[in-house]
């Protein structure tokens, strides 16, 4: 008979708490898998498994379970019934038509975020800017990866659009996993960097037309540089 963990959800005894916790260290499980997937430290096509992860990010396997169901929704993993789950592919043409519908979600996002952000979100706006330009002189992948994730996010939550921040959250992991992988090929960081810079110093004072003309300048950048990956 299989063992029921004592976290597992339809435990009477489970508490709020629990719950919370659960939440937490999927949270954690999710945002760690995320990290090593767009990364390419868990290559395309890697078959996954709960077991070896739990045991590499000392998480239990229910929150490791319930990150790979959210990672599936993002594209980033394959699940496959009965045969396991499967780190996507990465594929040039998926991405020229995701940034079709990027260009437009991004422009919206920023036009909004200049118009809503409070005024602590615009002072993050400004830090976040700087602190991409600096990653991107001391050519720090890392750092600028995930101060690329910190501007997505702040957007997302400045725009205050929940459908615009949930189809956002389905692209943003797929495209910088795609410029982690051609970055060293094609990439202009700091070109890239400063691009991003203007979008958030535009939120950051309140210009909404500047902000989506600045969008649409870092859409046209990251169209180029996917484009030139043909060429790689």
């Amino acid at each position: 008979m299989k063992k029921v963990s004592k976290s597992t959800r339809s435990s009477p005894n489970r508490t709020k708490a629990d719950d919370a916790e659960e939440g937490t260290l999927t949270d954690r499980a999710y945002r760690e898998l995320e990290e090593m997937i767009v990364t390419l430290q868990l290559l395309p096509g890697t078959v996954l498994s709960e077991q070896a992860l739990a045991l590499r990010l000392k998480i239990g396997r229910t929150p490791i379970r319930e990150a790979l169901q959210r990672l599936a929704r993002d594209g980033l993993v394959v699940i496959m019934p009965r045969r396991g789950i499967m780190v996507s592919e990465i594929n040039l043409k998926l991405q020229l038509r995701l940034l079709e519908v990027r260009r437009e979600l991004e422009r919206l996002m920023a036009s909004l975020a200049a118009e809503r952000a409070t005024p602590e979100e615009r002072r993050e706006f400004a830090e976040v800017a700087q602190a991409m330009l600096a990653a991107s002189t001391k050519s720090d992948d890392i750092a600028f990866m995930r101060l690329d994730q910190r501007f997505n996010i702040l957007i997302a939550t400045a725009a205050r659009n929940e459908f615009a921040r949930r189809s956002m959250g389905l692209m943003n992991a797929l495209s910088r996993r795609f410029w982690y992988q051609h970055y060293q090929e094609v990439a202009d960081m700091p070109l890239a960097a400063k691009l991003h810079a203007a979008v958030a110093d535009a939120v950051a004072q309140k210009k909404a037309k500047a902000a989506a003309s600045a969008s649409d300048r870092l859409i046209d950048y990251i169209e180029d540089f996917a484009r030139k990956t043909l060429d790689s």
